[in-house]
């Protein structure tokens, strides 16, 4: 699948006085898994955020399918950071899965029973279908996190954009998670993930996006991903030039 699905032009988004992004130019086509990787800082959620009109740019522009985000946004799921959430407001992890089909209902109608099911669907994916009725609040941050991509399944998006989803979560939760994002590949889905954790970066990602407030490499993992361009984003952290070699060593033995 070569189609270009996100485009990127010019882009530079300010805080206060201060640059957090600038200058962004990239293109990404479609049907990857694509990290987003970067020190704290770095821009990584305001990509997203940007990109969805969620913080307006100071220059440039952002589109997905040639088109505004406000022109495809039935085609784009989003999954937020955790602390950005309200996890104390009343309501149960069915309910905030069922969320995730409002957007193409429109106003004032209510979800049918195929919804519903679908939301079940949903939530079986993530294994968390016997929590249905379960406040939010009383669940671990790994539970909270599969309840928001289930959210996000229902949607049945072209594109997902993941802030985050694997920080706080068990490696149970997060192989859940990344099994999921494989399967969604598969079907020609899009999946953009700000991601931490570089030791994995080359076993989840097939394209990744490196930002240091300006962008450093964006491409195939195989191309991109080495140690020059680790040390350009990050700087000279001894711990992080030792991940690289390690990762340029794996690499090489064919693992």
């Amino acid at each position: 699948m070569n189609e270009e699905i996100l485009h990127i032009e010019n882009l530079s988004v300010n805080y206060d006085k201060t640059a957090v992004l600038w200058d962004i130019s990239l293109s990404v086509p479609g049907g990857k898994l694509i990290g987003i990787i970067g020190p704290n800082g770095a821009g990584k959620s305001t990509l997203l955020k940007a990109s969805m009109g969620l913080v307006s740019p100071i220059t440039g522009k952002v589109e997905f399918y040639g088109k505004p985000f406000k022109k495809v946004r039935d085609r784009i799921a989003y999954v937020p950071q955790r602390s950005s959430v309200d996890w104390d407001f009343p309501v149960t992890v069915f309910d905030v899965v069922l969320m995730g089909i409002y957007g193409k209902l429109g106003f004032f109608k209510w979800p049918k029973l195929a919804h519903k099911e679908a939301a079940k669907q949903a939530l079986e994916k993530v294994g968390m279908l016997a929590f249905a009725g379960r406040q939010i609040s009383q669940l671990s941050s790994g539970q909270q996190q599969r309840v928001f991509i289930a959210r996000a399944l229902l949607q049945e998006a072209d594109v997902y954009l993941l802030d985050e989803p694997f920080a706080g979560v068990d490696m149970a939760t997060e192989k859940t998670i990344i099994t999921l994002l494989d399967k969604l590949k598969a079907e020609g889905k899009t999946i953009f993930v700000v991601h931490h954790d570089l030791t994995c970066v080359d076993k989840y990602f097939d394209w990744v996006i490196m930002l240091n407030t300006c962008l450093i490499a964006s491409g195939p993992v195989e191309d991109v991903f080495h140690a020059e361009n680790l040390m350009r984003t990050y700087g000279k952290s001894a711990i992080l030039l030792d991940e690289a070699a390690k990762l340029s060593q794996t690499k090489s033995a064919g693992l």
